[in-house]
């Protein structure tokens, strides 16, 4: 990573996830693991770092959150999707809250699947997006300032964000027992 000209910083945000996953991202940071021999600093702020790692599903509750955080970040930035529910929305996908992956909310760069997924792949996966984040890096010093905002630039919002009406149906199924 010696062609990179500052320490990459990474902000994590937890979507809507068993926990599995965060367990496995804060183990990285330990010294079995130790990501930091990369360079890699963890921060809280979305207007430091240079990498979204976000792991858990998306829904009507969070997706504002997660495409704020995403609009904080300054260019270039890459989005690491960690676990199988922040790729597919994963066993959580047919919930009635569930949009999906993080994809439906923000772009994302590099998907680390697995359920919970191991320190080792998310090393690779934050490793790989270094490297994407060198190339768009090299976007911003050649002036094509355009590929990089189409590239980076938000989906649409789902379709499936619930109406007041739908939540309104669901709290009365759910008192009546139906």
């Amino acid at each position: 990573m010696s062609y990179m000209s500052k320490s990459p910083w990474i902000i994590h945000y937890d979507g809507s996830s068993c926990n599995g996953c965060d367990i496995e991202v804060l183990a990285c940071l330990t010294p079995l693991y130790d990501v930091e021999r990369f360079g890699i600093i963890n921060t809280g702020n979305p207007k430091h770092a240079d990498v979204f790692l976000i792991t858990g599903s998306v829904n009507a509750q969070n997706i504002g959150v997660v495409r704020q955080i995403y609009s904080q970040m300054p260019e270039p930035k890459v989005v690491v999707a960690v676990g199988i529910c922040a790729c597919s929305g994963g066993v959580f996908r047919d919930c009635y809250n569930v949009m999906g992956g993080v994809d439906q909310a923000i772009p994302v760069d590099v998907y680390v699947p697995g359920c919970a997924a191991r320190p080792e792949a998310i090393i690779d996966g934050v490793v790989k997006a270094l490297g994407i984040l060198e190339e768009k890096r090299q976007l911003l010093v050649d002036n094509k300032l355009e590929a990089l905002e189409k590239e980076d630039k938000l989906p649409p919002l789902p379709a499936k964000l619930a109406t007041k009406d739908e939540v309104y149906l669901y709290k009365e199924v759910k008192k009546n027992g139906i």
